[in-house]
């Protein structure tokens, strides 16, 4: 299993170098069709992580139950997060400009934008803090 799992990432690097250089390297005229490329490869390899991370998950809460509550609460604390960002997106109105349009974005769209800033600075805020618990806590034992 281990020897299928380097030769997966190794093909999957070989991929992700090609296609980078494929649109570092492409024409004028090609440049969309390969940045175009290169997101659905970006797509494709987040949706196999959020896949293999939650297939993961789900066998270790199998093999051992033991850890479903620290899981389900972490699941709750999530939905948490951003359904309140969700409601403080929703609380303002922002006007983004839309250059393709030349108008501006609905507003459902900006919430959803500003929804997921604020779900990002949460989740950043919560992993600095968690680094600098883990090393006092560390350091003090």
């Amino acid at each position: 299993m281990k020897k299928f799992a380097n030769i997966l990432l190794v093909t999957l690097l070989v991929i992700t170098v090609g296609l980078t250089f494929y649109a570092v390297f492409a024409s004028p005229e090609s440049k969309d069709a390969a940045i175009s490329l290169n997101l659905i490869w970006g797509y494709a390899l987040l949706a196999g992580a959020v896949v293999a991370a939650l297939a993961c998950a789900t066998w270790g809460l199998l093999k051992s139950p033991a850890g479903l509550k620290g899981a389900l609460l972490s699941l709750l604390l999530v939905v948490a997060v951003i359904a309140v960002s969700y409601f403080i997106a929703s609380g303002n109105d922002f006007k983004i400009i839309n250059l393709d349009t030349g108008g501006y974005f609905e507003h459902w769209e900006t919430v959803l934008a500003d929804a997921s800033i604020l779900v990002a600075y949460i989740a950043g805020a919560g992993a600095v803090l968690s680094a600098i618990y883990s090393e006092v806590a560390n350091s003090l034992k």
